[in-house]
């Protein structure tokens, strides 16, 4: 790269772009790289605060910005992503399909420790639409030494791409609602239509929904019939505070489930067990999920419809950023709840 002053660089090829930032207005490319500057084009330069400007010479130790980014988004981006051309030096990555958004974090502040580079993503684990962008890289001079380059290009896809997509597949959901008194019909159930609106977004089939009293065993025989139904996801849904009354938890127990977790470290939602069965997942959820807009049930639906596995440490993470601030107009999954650093 070579320094000229703006006013003896008429002719020569502009080798950056140039932005342009109306204060709390707009920011956009007044010139692109590859511009050739003309005299009627100094003012402008001059008026952006630019006296100098850079001219790209060939140079078999460094690599344009544009190149950068774009060798960098290359190397990371892993299934179920894409990215545009650069633009003012900057590759944003999009999902190519509705999911979840998986983050190497560890690879990802290995990236960043390296001087000039830039890597920006969203949280680990969050849900994402398609075309929406989730990352965005970016190396902070006009020119990068290319063997540096070419150590953050090897830390974004080693010992995995750096970002994933992982789809929501269509799982068939069944619903277990407990309590004597919804059997009884003494009250009316709440849970069906909650669930219903809560899997739509994940592609969710309604496979169907059976009321048992709160009985221990009846609950365990009911979520074996729903396995040999072909159910790949259970709700059991109420029962399942320190009420003696309560069975729910006894009864997954009793299914002959792997508890991976009972107690959530999450608020609403903190009375959360998680158990498998095999490979079918069955979630005990509280009667909170009833009034509270958002709950641990939220934070890992997304999770469950794409395949994860939860584990111990995955429940125990959720602790950092589970506590819900309840806002009058919820804008969640656009807020830290949830928000784990794993």
């Amino acid at each position: 790269m070579r320094r000229v002053p703006v006013e003896d660089a008429i002719g020569l090829t502009l080798g950056h772009d140039i932005t342009k930032i109306v204060p709390e207005r707009e920011k956009y490319c007044a010139f692109r790289r590859g511009h050739i500057i003309k005299a009627e084009d100094i003012p402008q330069f001059l008026n952006l605060g630019k006296k100098h400007i850079m001219v790209w010479e060939p140079d078999d130790n460094l690599v344009h910005e544009d190149e950068g980014a774009l060798r960098l988004a290359q190397a990371a981006a892993g299934s179920g992503l894409y990215f545009n051309p650069p633009a003012q030096g900057r590759v944003n990555l999009k999902a190519r399909w509705d999911g979840v958004l998986k983050v190497a974090t560890e690879q990802l502040n290995w990236v960043n420790n390296i001087d000039n580079i830039i890597f920006a993503t969203l949280h680990n684990n969050r849900s994402v639409a398609q075309d929406q962008a989730v990352a965005g890289t970016r190396i902070v001079p006009v020119a990068i030494d290319a063997a540096v380059l070419k150590e953050a290009e090897r830390l974004c896809c080693e010992p995995q791409p750096l970002i994933t997509i992982k789809p929501y597949q269509a799982l068939w959901v069944a619903v277990i609602t407990t309590g004597s008194e919804v059997n009884n019909g003494l009250i009316k159930d709440g849970f069906g239509k909650i669930i219903r609106r809560k899997i739509i977004p994940f592609g969710g089939r309604w496979m169907s929904q059976v009321t048992v009293p709160d009985n221990a065993d009846l609950i365990a025989r009911e979520i074996q019939n729903c396995i040999s139904e072909g159910a790949q996801l259970i709700l059991v849904t109420g029962g399942m505070s320190v009420d003696p009354d309560d069975a729910t938890p006894s009864g997954i127990k009793r299914s002959g489930a792997e508890v991976v977790f009972y107690g959530a470290p999450v608020l609403p939602g903190s009375q959360f067990m998680l158990a498998y069965q095999g490979t079918v997942p069955i979630c005990g959820v509280p009667g909170g999920a009833l009034f509270s807009r958002r709950t641990t049930l939220d934070l890992l639906l997304p999770r469950l419809f794409c395949a994860d596995v939860i584990s111990r440490r995955d429940i125990v993470a959720l602790g950092h950023g589970g506590l819900c601030e309840e806002c009058k107009i919820c804008h969640y999954p656009l807020c830290p709840f949830g928000k784990s650093s794993i």
